[in-house]
C-alpha cells in the first residue's frame, strides 16, 4: 500500500537528540513559549523526519504508526475506502481539531462510512497536505474545546509547515509482498526554501504519488459463477424461459461444468488505484519592525479507482450481451482541495496580535468508467460520468490578543482574548438523470446465457455506487460564532495555573455552548512535575449528519440460518434525512448538540538530560452521542417506503443521538537516547497506550417501528441501534497498543525500526455471532547509507514479517470479502521499498 519513507542518514532523527522534551511547542500554550516538559497538558511532537522514516506515504497511517494514542482506520470497501480515518484515544475523527501553523484546517466533503466509524461526520483529510511541507507536528492529547472549539474533544492535531532553506528531494518505490492487482506504488517528493529579507521566508513544496490499486480478499467459497442462482429451481426456469426440462438440466451440467474454471477471485475491494499530487506554500514577510504578514496555503488534486465485488454471469445485475463472463464495477473519483490563509501579527499597545482570515474547499465529483444500471436493460450504459458531487466549504476569521501583565506574582500574568467567525457549507448535487429516475426492467430470454432469470426483476441501482438524485441534493450552512479568554498565572515558580472560557453561538440552532478548561502543572523539581486538567466541550452536529442523503447499492451484513453466521450481501439501502418524511415515519427526530466532559492527571519525569518519561490518564464523557442507526428492514419498513416512491430500496437508515459513552485510559511515553561513543548514537521511544469505551446509556426505538398491535416493523434481523453499533464504540478498537522505535546512527550509515502490538478486538454483530481478533505485532525497519555530500540511498519495509489480521470476520463466500475485519492496521501485508534522497 504505502509508498515509502522520505527521510534518510541526514533526514533520520538524531540519536542524540532524540528526547522530546525541550523542544519548543506552540500547541496549548498562549503567550511565552513552553516546552514539551513543561506544558501542563500531555503533548507529542512529532518530527518531519521520523514521520518519514515510518515508511508510510499516507499521512494519518504514518502518524498513527508512532503514536499509540492513535489508530488508521483501514477502509477496504468500495467508494469510501479513499478516506480513511485515525481515531484519537478510541474516538473517532470527529473529536480531534486539526490546526495548520495553528489555524483551523477545513473538513473533506465526504462523510465516513467506515467499519471503524459509521457516525456519517466528515473528517479533516490530512493526506491531503505534502508531507515534503511538514516541519513537525504537535499532538495535544487533551480536550482544548474551551481554547480552540468545540470540537477538539479528544485533543488537537496541529501541523506546522516547514521554514527551512534549502533544496531537498526524494523519490520511492515500493511494492506489496503478496497480492493481486496493482501491487506497486511510487511516490516523489521536492521542497525548496529561501530567505526573504533578515526575517521573511518563502518554503515551496510539493509531491506527486501513484499507488497501485491491490486486493488481497481470501478466494471465494460459493463458485456457482454460471449455474442456477440460489433460490431458483428447475422448475421455475421450465415454467418461465420456454426451455424444456431436458434443455435446463442440460444447462446446469454445462453452467456447473465451467464453474470448475473459475479463479474464484471474488472481488476487487483492497486498496484504491490513487494518482495524486499535493502542493504547499509558507512565506513571512516582516511589514516593519512591529507587523509582519504572512500566509501559507495547500492545494491537492486525487484521482481515485476504487474496486468492487465481482457481478456474477448468474445474477439479476448482470446481461450476457454486456458482459457474459460477468464484470467487477468501478467508483471513479476526482477531487480537489484548496486551502490559503493569509494574516497579520505584531504589537500593538503592548498586546501581541495575530489577525487571520482562512478559506479551505473540498470538492468530491463521483463516477464510474465501469458499471451497470440492470433496470435499463441490456442496451443500458456502461459507463457513468456524473453520479454524485460532494462539496465542502469553510471561511474562517480570527483574532487572538495576548498580554503578560506584573501582578506582584513569580511570573506575569499572562492574558490572551480573541473572536472567531466562521462560515460552513455543505452541498450534495445530483448526477445524471439516467442514474436516479424511475426504472423496471425484467428479465427476457436471451438476456443471459441460460436463461435462469427471465421474469425476474433486475437490479434497480447503478452497480457498487452512491447514487444522488434531486431529492437527495443537500445545500446546508451555517454562522459560528466564537469568544474566548485565557488565563496563565504562576502563583509560584513552580506551580502554574490555566483558565479557558469560550462561548460560541452556531446560527443553525445547534446551541449556544459556554466551555471551561482548567489546567495545572506543579514541578516539585527539575525532574519531577504532575499537572491536571477538567474541562467541559460541546460538538454541533456535522453538516453532513444534518444533511446527507443517498441511495447506496453495496453489501451489508445479515445473519444467514442456514450457516448460522452473519454473512454480507449485495443490498440497495436508502439514507435519509432526519427531517425527511420517510425519516419522521421512521422515528428520526432533529439531531442535537453532543456534550462533553472531560478530566486528565499525569506526571512527569525527567531524571536525566536525555531521557524523559511522562503518565498521564483521562476520563472522558460524552452525551448524546450523534450515530447511524442500524439498517432497518422488514414488511413494515418496506411499506413505509414504497408508500413514499421508495419500492426499489430494500433498507433505510439516519443519524440519531444514539448514546451517552465515557472513555477512561492512560498514554506512557519513555524517550531516551545516549551517545555510545565509536558505536554511533541511539535514541529509544517506548509509548503505551490504554483506552476503553463504555456505552452507558442508549437510545430507545421509537414508537413509529412498531404497529399498533405493539409489535414490531423491524423484520427478522433488523435492529434499530443493536449489539453491532454499540461494539463499534466500545470493541471495535483495540483497548491497548505499544510502539516501541529505534534509531540508531554512526557516520554515513542509520537505522530506524518500529515494532507495534496492537492489542486484541471484536466484531460484534446484530445477531450476536461475534468475532474476535487477537493481537499482532507489526514490524518496520529502514537502513539508509549517506552516500555522498549530498545523496543519501534507503532500503525498507513496513510490516516486514508481512503480518495480516486473521480472517474471523463476517465475509462474503460469493467474493471472499469482509473476512480480515476492521483491522487497526493495514492489511495488505509487507510492502518494501528502496529510496534516493537529496538534500542541497
Amino acid at each position: 500500500m504505502p509508498a515509502a519513507a522520505q527521510g534518510d542518514v541526514s533526514a533520520q532523527p538524531d540519536a542524540a537528540t532524540a528526547a522530546d522534551a525541550g523542544t519548543i511547542i506552540v500547541t496549548g500554550v498562549r503567550g511565552a513559549p513552553r516546552t514539551v516538559a513543561e506544558s501542563p497538558a500531555p503533548i507529542d511532537v512529532v518530527s518531519a523526519d521520523k514521520l518519514q522514516a515510518t515508511g508510510s506515504a499516507e499521512f494519518g497511517e504514518a502518524l498513527s504508526k508512532l503514536l499509540p494514542s492513535l489508530n488508521f482506520g483501514a477502509t477496504h470497501a468500495g467508494v469510501f475506502s479513499i478516506g480513511r480515518p485515525v481515531t484519537n484515544r478510541g474516538l473517532a475523527p470527529a473529536y480531534t481539531l486539526v490546526l495548520v501553523n495553528g489555524k483551523r484546517r477545513h473538513n473533506g466533503a465526504f462523510l465516513n462510512n467506515s467499519t471503524a466509524d459509521t457516525s456519517g461526520a466528515n473528517p479533516v483529510d490530512i493526506d491531503l497536505i505534502p508531507t515534503a511541507s511538514i516541519d513537525r507536528i504537535e499532538v495535544l492529547k487533551d480536550s482544548a474545546a474551551a481554547q480552540y472549539g468545540t470540537d477538539a474533544i479528544a485533543g488537537v492535531i496541529n501541523i506546522q509547515l516547514s521554514e527551512k532553506e534549502g533544496l531537498s528531494s526524494d523519490f520511492t518505490y515500493g511494492t506489496l509482498y503478496e497480492a493481486n492487482g496493482e501491487p506497486d506504488s511510487w511516490k516523489g517528493t521536492i521542497r525548496y526554501g529561501t530567505k526573504i529579507g533578515d526575517d521573511g521566508f518563502l518554503t515551496l513544496s510539493g509531491e506527486i504519488r501513484k499507488r497501485g490499486g491491490a486486493w488481497w480478499n481470501l478466494p471465494a467459497t460459493d463458485t456457482n459463477l454460471y449455474g442456477l442462482p440460489a433460490g431458483r429451481t428447475i422448475d421455475q426456469v421450465v415454467a418461465t424461459s420456454g426451455l424444456t426440462r431436458d434443455q435446463v438440466v442440460a444447462n446446469v451440467a454445462a453452467a456447473n461444468a465451467r464453474n470448475t474454471q473459475w479463479d474464484r477471485d471474488g472481488a476487487h475491494n483492497g486498496d484504491p488505484q490513487i494518482k495524486a499530487f499535493n502542493l504547499s506554500y509558507n512565506a513571512q514577510l516582516p511589514v516593519t519592525d512591529n507587523v509582519t504578514l504572512y500566509s501559507f496555503g495547500t492545494y491537492g488534486e486525487r484521482d481515485a479507482q476504487v474496486g468492487n465485488n465481482f457481478r456474477r454471469p448468474n445474477s439479476t445485475a448482470n446481461f450476457t450481451a454486456q458482459f457474459p463472463d460477468g464484470y467487477y464495477p468501478l467508483n471513479n473519483i476526482d477531487e480537489n482541495d484548496v486551502q490559503i490563509v493569509a494574516g497579520l501579527r505584531g504589537e500593538l499597545v503592548g498586546w501581541d496580535y495575530d489577525l487571520s482570515s482562512s478559506f479551505g474547499r473540498n470538492y468530491s465529483h463521483q463516477f464510474s468508467k465501469l458499471s451497470v444500471r440492470p433496470s435499463l436493460g441490456p442496451t443500458g450504459p456502461t459507463e457513468w460520468p456524473n453520479l454524485a458531487n460532494f462539496e465542502f466549504r469553510q471561511w474562517t476569521h480570527n483574532v487572538d490578543l495576548t498580554r503578560e501583565f506584573e501582578i506582584g506574582l513569580a511570573r506575569p500574568l499572562q492574558v490572551s482574548v480573541g473572536g472567531e467567525y466562521r462560515l460552513d457549507r455543505f452541498r450534495t448535487f445530483a448526477g445524471d438523470p439516467l442514474a436516479y429516475e424511475p426504472a423496471t426492467y425484467t428479465f427476457k430470454p436471451g438476456d443471459q446465457q441460460y436463461d435462469w432469470n427471465v421474469g425476474r426483476i433486475a437490479s434497480p441501482v447503478v452497480q457498487g455506487a452512491i447514487v444522488l438524485s434531486p431529492a437527495d441534493e443537500a445545500d446546508i450552512s451555517r454562522k459560528v460564532y466564537a469568544g474566548y479568554v485565557d488565563l496563565g498565572i504562576y502563583p509560584f515558580d513552580a506551580w502554574y495555573i490555566g483558565a479557558a472560557l469560550r462561548a460560541e453561538h452556531y446560527s443553525d440552532g445547534s446551541g449556544s455552548p459556554v466551555g471551561l478548561k482548567l489546567n495545572s502543572r506543579y514541578e516539585f523539581s527539575p525532574a519531577l512535575a504532575i499537572r491536571g486538567t477538567v474541562g467541559t466541550g460541546f460538538r454541533a452536529p456535522s453538516l453532513t449528519q444534518i444533511g446527507y442523503a443517498q441511495t447506496d447499492g453495496r453489501t451489508s451484513s445479515f445473519f444467514n440460518s442456514a450457516t448460522g453466521q452473519t454473512e454480507l450481501r449485495p443490498t440497495v439501502a436508502k439514507l435519509v434525512t432526519a427531517d425527511s418524511t420517510v425519516g419522521q415515519l421512521l422515528g428520526a427526530k432533529p439531531l442535537k448538540a453532543e456534550k462533553t466532559w472531560n478530566a486528565g492527571l499525569g506526571v512527569v519525569f525527567t531524571p536525566l538530560p536525555s531521557l524523559s518519561i511522562t503518565l498521564d490518564g483521562y476520563y472522558i464523557r460524552i452525551n448524546d452521542r450523534i450515530e447511524r442507526t442500524g439498517r432497518l428492514f422488514g414488511t413494515g419498513i418496506s411499506a413505509i417506503l414504497a408508500a413514499n416512491g421508495l419500492s426499489d430500496i430494500e433498507q433505510a437508515e439516519y443519524f440519531i443521538n444514539a448514546a451517552d459513552t465515557t472513555t477512561k485510559g492512560f498514554d506512557f511515553v519513555a524517550d531516551y537516547s545516549t551517545g555510545l561513543g565509536d558505536l554511533g548514537k541511539l535514541g529509544v521511544t517506548l509509548a503505551f497506550n490504554y483506552s476503553r469505551t463504555k456505552v452507558t446509556d442508549v437510545v430507545a426505538t421509537p414508537s413509529q417501528l412498531f404497529a399498533a398491535n405493539g409489535s414490531s416493523l423491524l423484520g427478522a434481523g433488523s435492529v434499530f441501534f443493536g449489539g453491532d453499533k454499540i461494539g463499534e464504540l466500545e470493541v471495535l478498537q483495540p483497548h491497548t497498543k505499544l510502539v516501541s522505535t529505534l534509531n540508531w546512527s554512526k557516520g554515513i550509515f542509520g537505522l530506524s525500526l518500529t515494532n507495534t502490538r496492537y492489542g486484541k478486538y471484536t466484531q460484534r454483530t446484530a445477531a450476536g455471532d461475534d468475532r474476535y481478533f487477537g493481537a499482532k505485532i507489526i514490524t518496520d525497519a529502514t537502513i539508509s547509507a549517506k552516500v555522498t555530500a549530498f545523496a543519501t540511498l534507503s532500503v525498507g519495509a513496513t510490516n516486514l514479517f508481512d503480518v495480516r489480521p486473521e480472517t474471523n470476520g463476517p465475509g462474503n463466500p460469493q467474493t471472499g470479502q469482509g473476512y480480515y475485519g476492521p483491522s487497526p492496521f493495514n492489511p495488505a501485508g509487507g510492502y518494501y521499498y528502496g529510496r534516493i534522497a537529496l538534500n542541497f
